[in-house]
């Protein structure tokens, strides 16, 4: 079957508003260095994701690497985080020459276990960076209570959860900063992007420097930074898509909740479930195959791409043990994060995903 079904598939504006949006860059010739698009589109984010303070960036990985930096956390500090996450944030610690500690997860849905966060505290303890895993929120009262207790810094790595609220409130305000990612396989994409939320000007100033070079002036170069500023092809692309973006939330709401109803009476299929406090952006469709289910998570993942239908292991295996960090740090029990890897598949999930496809994974997962 040539019908290739992939993970997900990237919103697009229509092609004819995007090239009209996109001429004014030929009269202007400003592609980048933060120009007029580049600061309109962080407005606008900023007044969506109402954040106090947001800086655009280059992508999602340079947004948590910046967003670390500017703290100027001493070199070979320990820094608590979760190993079921995508491998960026686990680099983004170590390229800042910080020491990951791994937390296990919780099963319900796979975002840190804030139970387990302070027994891990040590005195070279200095930050905690917690994941909202497929957009699921963390326990941000109690990570901020442990937080403020300890002295300690909070960087969400919100890269799956743009446009979540938790309490009516949006997800970025929450610890000291949180980042979020726009890559083309994100519900809102800017083709490459991201940015760093954060509650003080400061903060904003440092970042600006930060993807600039360090630059201050043009002989002035105050501290070593990167070039993680995003382009005005790629900040027009997020301002043609955020003016869909509720749309096409509602859009996923639809699917997720066909791919709920379709599922839930299969044995050993198993979901996480939404919190009533959180206000989701139905990010990705991750379930659970469970020990008495028929098939393997392994086994349905190629069963799935025998029949042209990619499906992905999201997040398998842990970064603790990828070949570049394994046996390299804290040997701390995760059994629940290795169990919630071992069994974790997401399904093929976007906004304009037909319904004789998701009929299609049903019927495989049901024949299995």
């Amino acid at each position: 079957m040539d019908d290739k079904i992939l993970v997900t598939r990237s919103s697009m504006p229509p092609y004819e508003e995007y090239i009209e949006a996109i001429k004014p860059l030929w009269d202007s010739h400003w592609l980048t260095n933060m120009g007029k698009y580049h600061r309109e589109l962080e407005e606008k984010l900023r007044e969506y994701l109402d954040v106090p303070e947001l800086s655009l960036m280059v992508n999602g990985h340079m947004a948590l690497e910046l967003a670390i930096q500017a703290f100027g956390f001493p070199e070979g500090s320990e820094v608590i985080t979760t190993p079921f996450t995508f491998i960026s944030t686990t680099h983004a610690i170590v390229r800042n020459r910080l020491q990951p500690v791994f937390c296990d997860v919780k099963e319900s849905d796979g975002t840190i276990d804030e139970t387990k966060i302070e027994d891990l505290i040590t005195e070279n303890t200095v930050a905690i960076i917690p994941v909202h895993v497929y957009g699921n929120a963390c326990n941000v009262e109690v990570i901020q209570k442990i937080a403020d207790q300890y002295n300690l810094k909070v960087i969400y790595d919100a890269a799956h959860a743009f446009g979540v609220k938790y309490k009516g409130k949006g997800i970025g305000n929450y610890g000291d900063a949180s980042i979020f990612s726009f890559h083309a396989t994100k519900v809102y994409n800017t083709i490459e992007g991201g940015a760093v939320a954060v509650n003080e000007h400061k903060y904003y100033e440092k970042l600006y420097n930060l993807k600039n070079f360090g630059i201050q002036g043009e002989e002035s170069v105050t501290e070593v930074g990167a070039n993680a500023k995003m382009n005005e092809l790629c900040a027009i692309m997020g301002l043609c898509n955020l003016r869909y973006i509720n749309d096409t939330l509602e859009e996923r709401r639809k699917r997720y909740d066909f791919y709920i109803k379709s599922l839930k009476d299969i044995r050993g299929i198993k979901t996480f479930v939404k919190s009533k406090e959180i206000s989701s952006n139905y990010a990705y469709f991750p379930v659970l195959i469970e020990d008495d289910c028929w098939i393997t998570r392994d086994q349905l993942y190629d069963k799935l791409k025998e029949n042209n239908i990619y499906a992905r292991k999201y997040f398998f295996p842990l970064t603790s043990d990828q070949i570049c960090f394994k046996d390299k740090y804290k040997k701390i029990c995760l059994k629940k994060a290795r169990r919630l890897s071992s069994q974790i598949i997401c399904l093929p999930f976007f906004d304009t995903m037909e319904e004789e496809q998701m009929t299609r994974i049903i019927n495989i997962i049901k024949q299995s």
